[in-house]
């Protein structure tokens, strides 16, 4: 983590986030107690911030300055309004191109997804506040910079931001295997949002009920997967060629 994107101490944390700091997660002790930490945890959950529980070592890791059992990470960049990031890139005229990460939680992942995102002239990430990636310092240096480029959203429900784009005339696509139509069977030259699901379990179920379509990449290896970085690069690049 670098130093410049870290908070450490329990009333500096809660300071930062009343201040209006994009305080990106908070890794709290597990086993921590006290009147203080329960007021953290409770401004923590007010603000809908990512956090989670782990052990005194990983703090010690993070941080050898005296961390009272949390270490937050700042997001070195400031993230956008939906709706408005929305309502911008409609007017511009251009045939929108949208990202949703469905909790996808590994930083170097991200920051790759990121990096191909803005090579493909995605309009827009969108992620969840809890369970999603950090932006960290992994991920700025995955992206190539790439982060301090793309529009990055971050909304309390995939599943409100879906129903705001469909309401705004951007249909969804889904990427699963739980589909008979490949990504050649669906048209990506139309303003679209592909949303891609997490490393272990893919899209949420109850996300994948109210998407307008789904589209699988075809495989012929034994392994019946690629990694969510390289297979959201065969989708993006699909789009760049429906639109050329």
């Amino acid at each position: 983590m670098e130093k410049e994107h870290q908070i450490f101490g329990v009333r500096a944390i809660m300071e930062a986030i009343n201040a209006g700091k994009e305080v990106d997660k908070v890794f709290i002790q597990k086993d921590a107690q006290g009147d203080l930490m329960r007021e953290l945890m409770k401004t923590i959950k007010k603000n809908s911030i990512n956090f989670s529980y782990v052990p005194v070592e990983k703090l010690n890791r993070l941080t050898q300055n005296n961390h009272q059992g949390a270490v937050a990470t700042i997001a070195p960049v400031s993230f956008h309004n939906l709706e408005t990031l929305v309502e911008t890139v409609l007017e511009s005229g251009k045939t929108p191109l949208f990202l949703i990460l469905d909790q996808l939680s590994d930083a170097r992942n991200f920051g790759a997804i990121i990096r191909t995102a803005e090579c493909t002239g995605v309009d827009g990430i969108i992620i969840q506040k809890q369970g999603s990636a950090p932006v960290n310092g992994d991920t700025v240096k995955t992206s190539a910079g790439a982060v301090f480029n793309v529009p990055i959203c971050k909304v309390e429900h995939i599943k409100d931001a879906i129903f705001h784009l469909q309401g705004s005339g951007i249909k969804t696509i889904a990427a699963t295997e739980k589909t008979e139509s490949t990504i050649y069977d669906v048209a990506f030259n139309e303003p679209v949002a592909i949303i891609m699901g997490s490393e272990d379990r893919g899209i949420n179920p109850s996300v994948l009920k109210i998407v307008d379509e789904k589209a699988k990449l075809p495989m012929f290896g034994t392994i019946s997967s690629l990694n969510v970085s390289v297979a959201c690069g065969a989708f993006l690049y699909e789009a760049v060629r429906q639109r050329l």
